[in-house]
C-alpha cells in the first residue's frame, strides 16, 4: 500500500511528540528507540525510515524549535539594534523555545554535538550547527561585519554558543539569570574579537 505524504508527515510528527514526551517523563539515559516506537504505535523497522537514531529524532525536536525562534528574532527585530542587541536577542529567543524540552536538553546536546560524539551522533546535529551559523553570519553582516568570517571565528562563537546552552540546560538560578549574565558576556567576547587580526594577536599576547 502506497504511504502518501500526509501520512508520512502525520507518523514523523506522531515520532517526535512521544519521544519529547518520553524524554521529558524518563530522562535521556532511559528511554530506547523501542520505547519509541512503541509510544508512537508504529512497527519497530518503521522508525528507522524516518530517522536513523535517537540522537536524530532529538536533533529535529531541537531543530523545529531553533527555526521557530529564528522567526521569533526577526518578528521582533527593528533595525535599530547594536550588534551586541541582536546577538543576544538572538540566543535567548532559541533558550525560550527550548526551555520546554529543558529537562533533556543537555545529555541530548552533549550526544550530538560534542566533538567526541560519534560520527553518526554528530551528523545529527550538522544541520542545525549549518542553519544557526548562517543565521549569526547574516545578522553580522547587517552590522557591516565582513563576511565570511575567519574559520577560528566561527568555532570560537560556537564553542561560546555551545558553552552557554549546555549551562542554561543545567542552571538553577530563578529565572536564568546566571545564564544571562554568561550569555551577555561570551557575546561581548566574541563581538570584541571581531575587531580583526590585530585585536585578535592582542587578546593572545595578553594571555
Amino acid at each position: 500500500m502506497r504511504v502518501t505524504t500526509q501520512t508520512r508527515l502525520a507518523t514523523r510528527e506522531r515520532i517526535l511528540s512521544a519521544t519529547a514526551n518520553l524524554l521529558l517523563a524518563q530522562g535521556w539515559e532511559n528511554v530506547t528507540t523501542r520505547d519509541i516506537t512503541a509510544a508512537a504505535g508504529i512497527a519497530n523497522g518503521t522508525l528507522f525510515n524516518y530517522f536513523s537514531s535517537k540522537e536524530a529524532i532529538a536533533a529535529s525536536i531541537i531543530g523545529e524549535a531553533l527555526e521557530t525562534a529564528e522567526q521569533d528574532f526577526h518578528r521582533r527585530h527593528t533595525g535599530d539594534e547594536s550588534l551586541d542587541e541582536d546577538l543576544f536577542a538572538f540566543e535567548w529567543a532559541s533558550l525560550k523555545r527550548l526551555r520546554q524540552f529543558r529537562k533533556f536538553l543537555a545529555p541530548a546536546v552533549a550526544a550530538i554535538f560534542s566533538p567526541l560524539a560519534k560520527p553518526m551522533y554528530e551528523d545529527a546535529g550538522a544541520e542545525i550547527r549549518a542553519r544557526h551559523l548562517h543565521a549569526v553570519q547574516q545578522i553580522l553582516a547587517s552590522h557591516g561585519v565582513p563576511q565570511p568570517l575567519p574559520a577560528v571565528l566561527v568555532q570560537l562563537y560556537w564553542s561560546l554558543h555551545i558553552g552557554s546552552f549546555a549551562f542554561w540546560a543545567n542552571d538553577s538560578s530563578p529565572h536564568q539569570e546566571d545564564t544571562l549574565a554568561l550569555l551577555d558576556r561570551s557575546l561581548k567576547l566574541f563581538a570584541a574579537s571581531l575587531s580583526g587580526p590585530q585585536g585578535v594577536e592582542h587578546e593572545r599576547s595578553s594571555e
